[in-house]
């Protein structure tokens, strides 16, 4: 009897250690992680440059006719006050997008819209890349000082360009990216997408990337404003061709260049991409998420047991707790849930939703953390990442799917 209450208490003080090493990881999190659950990086100071440098935008493009009406005439309606134009890359598509492209610019009217097709990637080339390559050769001939690089999906306000540009000159800044504010309208959408851009903040701080000195750099690849030089400099996007998550990849090769990247959060600029379910999500997730860890089964295994003490524990360690009658395990487990909820309501307020999400986050990670061992799994069997029916089943290897 006795060796059976000694073991009960063994137990139960392992539930207590495990989750005072979750509630220690929160505080750390919360104070020492670039503060990143806070949502107040947008756009930084910045004055109209006393004359206007030239820009020319560049839009990768594949099957996207089904956004491009509600994204494409955003950018045409710019008003800027420097010469500017348009240069959207059809892709291989198969949904008459660039004809489609064609005509809106002929309805609307406004910055002069350049439509063309870049032909097959040859091997080493992943994701939109090789259409950014040719968008980024169309407009050289042109020798703007600035490119945006934004995706076919993403609208921006009249001001979008003007901010961008104003805030590149005012800070000196060699990229300057913003993080689309995705839509969230479906059930689904609002269980997983705030915590997708609250999961990437916490790898990547907003606050350390546009300081001056620190390793960390990231960008967000449906905006990203890039001095030209700078580009040519870390000859991008030719040093990245490989990269399934261009947009870190870019922003790093041009912080490896010497030059200054700044990424916040937007105000003008949102997706209009729908994911209305799961399965959609699912995708967009996975798709490179075993990327992100370069593909390494020691990372995926700390990752996952990193995401399971984070996140799963508090809520296990509470319920376990009250249940056997460790107050100590109960208290730690729900202190440690209560900083994670607590972190996670001002991207909620972000996203303008309600707050009935928060103490759900548990139930979204655990949904990421079988998102990034299945993301291993398909690459495990050949699938590899894949953009827009394109398949990357290893370097070098392009398929097309049906």
């Amino acid at each position: 009897m006795r060796a059976a209450v000694v073991g009960q208490t063994a137990r139960v003080s392992a539930y207590a250690w495990i989750a005072a090493g979750s509630l220690a990881a929160w505080l750390w999190l919360l104070l020492f992680q670039g503060f990143f659950w806070r949502t107040d990086v947008r756009l930084p100071r910045r004055t109209d440059p006393g004359e206007w440098p030239s820009v020319c935008v560049v839009v990768p493009a594949r099957d996207e006719a089904a956004v491009l009406p509600a994204s494409l005439p955003s950018l045409l309606a710019q008003d800027y006050p420097g010469r500017a134009e348009v240069f959207l890359v059809d892709d291989g598509s198969t949904d008459g997008t660039g004809e489609l492209a064609r005509r809106l610019a002929r309805e609307r009217g406004g910055l002069a819209l350049t439509v063309d097709s870049p032909g097959e990637p040859p091997a080493g080339w992943t994701g939109k890349l090789w259409a950014v390559r040719h968008g980024i050769g169309l407009a050289r001939a042109r020798d703007p000082e600035y490119l945006l690089l934004t995706d076919a999906d993403i609208a921006h306000a009249p001001d979008s360009l003007r901010e961008l540009v104003a805030a590149a000159r005012t800070g000196g800044f060699d990229a300057v990216s913003q993080m689309a504010r995705l839509r969230v309208d479906s059930l689904w959408e609002r269980l997983v997408v705030p915590a997708f851009v609250y999961f990437f903040a916490q790898l990547y701080p907003f606050r350390r990337i546009g300081r001056t000195g620190t390793r960390t750099a990231a960008a967000a690849g449906g905006c990203v404003l890039l001095r030209t030089e700078a580009a040519v400099r870390a000859r991008i996007p030719d040093t990245i061709r490989g990269a399934v998550i261009d947009d870190v990849a870019l922003a790093r090769a041009v912080k490896r260049g010497g030059g200054r990247v700044w990424l916040g959060l937007a105000d003008r600029v949102d997706s209009v991409r729908p994911y209305p379910r799961l399965a959609d999500l699912w995708r967009m997730v996975s798709r490179s998420a075993y990327a992100q860890l370069r593909h390494q089964p020691a990372l995926l295994l700390g990752t996952i047991a990193g995401l399971a003490l984070v996140y799963l524990v508090p809520p296990v360690a509470l319920a376990v707790g009250a249940a056997s009658g460790d107050k100590v395990a109960a208290v730690l487990g729900g202190l440690a849930w209560l900083v994670m909820t607590g972190t996670y309501v001002p991207m909620l307020r972000y996203y303008r939703q309600p707050l009935w999400p928060a103490p759900l986050l548990p139930v979204t990670a655990f949904l990421y953390l079988l998102m990034t061992a299945d993301s291993a799994v398909q690459h495990y069997r050949g699938r590899g990442a894949a953009w827009k029916g394109r398949t990357y089943t290893r370097p070098g290897t392009v398929s097309d799917e049906g």
